[in-house]
């Protein structure tokens, strides 16, 4: 990438110190997030963010990460390299003051960045601070330096140790784990921050390796956030093959827009600003949907497609199906958190205002066909809207959303703590009433479901509220649903799918994830949704006392394995065997000590007692905790299994058939 010509601008006095280093090791969760998965992951992110500020400001076109095989983390840009030259505040190296002093960066005043996504120099000390040790090499000015860290202290002065045509910034380092929690990297997480950064950023490279296993995936996209919306769209039913884009500068502030819409029922638009993610949103999201509504309603009006005395479109009618990437890059952004969640600057809803409107506007009247499909896919929404509103209405009258008015099948607990109380959603009547049996009626609520539940991927809300499974869903939990939604009227907070280990128990499990995820997506976010893990196998020993309950087929081998070896130690007999001494399947069971082995295929087969002591009792069960880590992905997934396109569900399933063992259907 070429150079622009005030690179010579970037030196000592464009770092500016507001701070020292204190109590990153102290309290590391006011700048990482936390010390778990996230917080690890957010060491990565903060030394990517300033790779990425430069191929930004212009002076970069390649960011790589490489996950090296003792545990450490190589993160290298072509950038300008960081300052040399002695710090006229600290009497230290720039270098050495950007990595041990808290708010030293390029990123204040002026001839540093003009658009910055990295934490104003927070974020390569907090890295530093939180690192057992760190390597830093500088290329620039013909030179090559180095330098060591251990805790966020200096090793030694920055030295000189090569010469160099090359420029740029390599930072290598390992993390603390007596204060990090979790010591391994999540392959995928990287590769689709990566892959984010690259749809970002016009003409920038990334790549991630593994030192371990020689892999190296690489990203690059000419098209930026139009390639991310047709990524987004793909396996989507689009309303026209062209991406509506703009890209517009506003008093210093670029705003830049793709979006395409749908079939489908929901929205999918996702805001970044200065390339990083704002999952809450922000002043450019408000200004985004604000100006879309208006335009069509205006547009809608002014055609005649609305008449006069007709309720104006919603903004969910105006985005049913929308699938939109917003970017804005500014010079002092404003994030809220220090994980930058949500996007603060209120000048930015006016820009995006004012763009969105401009263009959009334009782009309807150039393009009537287009402008309306899009007017009639937001009136069909409308009139589903009307509907499920009647249909909601008529529902609340009788009271059957009410908490005093709950599902005839719902056998509820009698606790009235939320936070001690539990929902058990399960499949057919037989179980239910076994769990309805078996259950701590104190903390346990039982809500028993026949038959496979709607599928709401492919349903809008006024059928959904037809369904009988879905209603009492809704009814028992008393959180309302889509406007009416509020998550502090949660009555249970565990709520745990219980189905059989069959294929369809799976679908069941597939049916109600769907659900929850498109309509109450919250309750998974809070950390409220589970799935049981009922046993697969029931080893019974003699006197059919103390029977093992196995979960997953792996398990069962070294279970046998290991009382077969037990037996054999302690001198007991060994039954079965051929004569050659090897073993066999069938009869590994009974050489571990056990006189019958049971393959469970249903919740059914388990009376009140077993299906208490191996599925509900806390003390023993085994739950999963259902949680979404990159709701993109799992859009996608929702999308490909549940949606129209049989062909994406039929790759997906061909390309993971092989890894499906002792299918039972």
């Amino acid at each position: 990438m070429a150079k622009t010509t005030d690179d010579k601008k970037y030196g000592a006095e464009q770092i500016q110190v507001l701070e020292g280093l204190e109590p990153v090791r102290k309290r590391p969760g006011m700048y990482i997030g936390g010390t778990g998965a996230e917080g690890l992951h957010h060491l990565i992110w903060e030394i990517v963010d300033n790779g990425i500020d430069e191929a930004l400001a212009g002076y970069a076109d390649t960011v790589t990460v490489k996950l090296l095989a003792d545990g450490g983390v190589q993160v290298f840009d072509n950038g300008r390299g960081i300052p040399t030259d002695i710090h006229s505040k600290t009497g230290k190296s720039t270098v050495e003051t950007v990595l041990t002093v808290l708010h030293a960066g390029g990123k204040f005043g002026e001839g540093g960045y003009k658009v910055s996504g990295g934490l104003h120099g927070v974020g390569s000390s907090v890295v530093n601070a939180l690192s057992e040790r760190l390597h830093v090499k500088v290329y620039r000015d013909g030179k090559v330096f180095e330098q060591d860290y251990a805790k966020g202290a200096p090793l030694a002065d920055l030295k000189v140790t090569g010469k160099s045509t090359s420029t740029g910034t390599e930072i290598t380092f390992w993390p603390d784990f007596t204060i990090m929690e979790k010591n391994d990297w999540n392959y995928q997480i990287i590769l689709d921050r990566l892959r984010h950064a690259a749809y970002l950023t016009k003409g920038i490279k990334t790549s991630l390796e593994v030192e371990a296993t020689g892999v190296i995936y690489g990203f690059y996209f000419e098209g930026g956030i139009q390639s991310y919306v047709k990524h987004l769209n793909i396996g989507k039913e689009v309303v026209d093959d062209d991406i509506f884009y703009i890209d517009k500068t506003v008093n210093d502030t670029q705003v830049e827009i793709a979006m395409q819409y749908t079939d489908a029922y929901t929205e999918q638009i996702i805001p970044f600003a200065n390339n990083v993610p704002n999952p809450e949103g922000g002043s450019h999201l408000t200004g985004f949907r604000s100006a879309l509504t208006r335009v069509i309603n205006d547009y809608a009006h002014k055609q005649g497609l609305l008449k006069e005395k007709e309720e104006n479109l919603s903004g969910e009618d105006c985005r049913e199906g929308l699938t939109a990437v917003i970017l804005v890059k500014l010079p002092d952004p404003q994030f809220e958190g220090q994980t930058k969640g949500k996007l603060g600057n209120p000048e930015i809803r006016g820009y995006v205002e004012q763009v969105l409107s401009e263009y959009m506007n334009y782009y309807m009247e150039e393009h009537p066909q287009i402008a309306r499909k899009i007017v009639g896919k937001a009136l069909l929404s409308a009139r589903a809207r009307k509907a499920a509103r009647a249909a909601r209405e008529n529902i609340i009258r009788k009271g059957v959303l009410e908490g005093a008015s709950m599902p005839g099948k719902l056998s509820d607990c009698s606790s009235k703590d939320p936070a001690a109380s539990e929902l058990y959603l399960v499949e057919g009547d037989s179980a239910g009433g076994s769990a309805k049996s078996g259950r701590d009626s104190k903390t346990q609520a039982i809500l028993p479901l026949r038959g496979k539940v709607l599928n709401v991927e492919r349903a809008r809300l006024d059928k959904m509220l037809a369904n009988n499974e879905i209603l009492n869903i809704t009814k028992a939990l008393g959180v309302g649903i889509e406007d009416s939604f509020d998550i502090s009227g949660l009555r249970y907070h565990r709520i745990i799918i219980m189905t059989d280990a069959d294929v369809d128990g799976s679908h069941i499990s597939t049916l109600l994830l769907t659900f929850f995820f498109r309509y109450m997506k919250p309750v998974i976010d809070g950390g409220h949704m589970y799935l049981a893990k009922p046993p697969l196998f029931e080893l019974v020993r003699p006197g059919r006392k103390n029977p093992v309950f196995i979960y997953d087929e792996s398990e069962l081998d070294i279970v046998l394995d290991a009382e077969i070896a037990r037996r054999k130690k302690e001198g007991l007999k060994i039954i079965g065997g051929n004569e050659d001494g090897s073993e066999n399947n069938s009869e590994r069971y009974k050489q571990a000590g056990f006189i019958e082995q049971k393959r469970y295929k249903g919740l059914g087969e388990m009376d009140a007692e077993q299906l208490f002591e191996t599925t509900m009792n806390p003390e023993k069960r085994v739950l999963v905790q259902v949680k979404v880590e990159d709701a993109e992905k799992a859009d996608a997934i929702f999308n490909k299994l549940m949606g129209t396109e049989v062909e994406l569900r039929k790759n997906f399933i061909t390309a993971r058939a092989k890894f499906v063992k002792d299918l039972d259907i």
